[in-house]
């Protein structure tokens, strides 16, 4: 990209919903698009739960927070939670029939998931996802792509040795090069998620680099850092982490508890600062 097109360019504001109004106010609308959006959380936080909902929300018109569009779910963590795909879908189609003319239509039929293996794989298939976009004859085009995740492309690939860690940080850029062009050259929104790591004090004391708004990661009673460290952090728009309590909710009697959970923005160019508490149900995510 030119620099002078970055002048040239109309800022987008279009967002997609979450699905969650809590979530959504705490986002100003949801998910940007022509935008990379990273989820940065621990196993069991939610991070997919999200993002199965999002690819979901996609489905919706724009008048009610969606895309009218379909989503690709690039898949690196195995197996694939088709059962739980299945479960959301069947309680939005519920929720949403006016956006479907059959009653039969599935909004799973719109979510197109593929495997990723490995860096190289996800390189030999980005061209074929630009062909998928631009000749999608589909009633929904394509207008979200979800990487999920990143880390795991990376998880025994590179040692951590000076040219393993400049060969990987090249790789980050390549990546999200790729995805911010998809991005631009459709108007879609690039959903990535990431894992954590425990975070370790060096032995001077410092508590190492800052980067965002928080001052470190708290999650499950431990602290931590997003995975991939610095170099990642700048492919990325936007950072969300989500974080997860001892502590448990019930909403009614007859439900039972569920663990707390709390997104935090930390960083973004066109949010403050902020955060919101919600949990997860049989029907998805919901506030608290």
């Amino acid at each position: 990209m030119k620099p002078q097109s970055l002048v040239q360019q109309s800022p987008t504001n279009r967002k997609l919903t979450t699905g969650c109004e809590t979530i959504d106010g705490c986002l100003r609308g949801g998910f940007p698009c022509d935008s990379l959006t990273e989820i940065v959380a621990e196993s069991g936080c939610g991070k997919t739960q999200l993002c199965l909902q999002l690819s979901l929300c996609a489905q919706l018109p724009i008048s009610n927070g969606g895309l009218d569009g379909s989503a690709l779910y690039l898949h690196s963590e195995f197996p694939f939670p088709f059962r739980r795909l299945h479960q959301l879908s069947r309680s939005f189609h519920l929720s949403n029939p006016g956006i479907y003319a059959d009653h039969n239509d599935n909004p799973c039929d719109h979510v197109f998931v593929q495997n990723v293996h490995s860096v190289d794989h996800l390189f030999d298939i980005m061209p074929k996802i630009d062909a998928f976009a631009r000749n999608s004859k589909n009633r929904f085009p394509l207008k979200l792509i979800i990487l999920d995740s990143v880390a795991a492309l990376f998880r025994s690939e590179f040692d951590n040795t000076p040219s393993d860690l400049r060969k990987r940080a090249s790789l980050f850029f390549k990546i999200s090069g790729k995805l911010k062009q998809l991005a631009n050259k459709f108007d879609l929104a690039v959903v990535i998620t990431n894992q954590v790591t425990d975070f370790v004090e060096s032995s001077d004391g410092l508590s190492g680099l800052r980067v965002g708004n928080l001052r470190y990661l708290c999650s499950s009673g431990r602290r931590v850092v997003p995975a991939l460290g610095l170099a990642w952090a700048n492919c990325v728009n936007s950072r969300f982490f989500i974080s997860r309590s001892d502590d448990t909710i019930c909403k009614e009697r007859s439900e039972k508890e569920r663990a707390q959970r709390r997104l935090d923005i930390v960083f973004s160019p066109h949010l403050p600062g902020s955060s919101c508490e919600f949990m997860i149900t049989r029907e998805g995510i919901c506030g608290v």
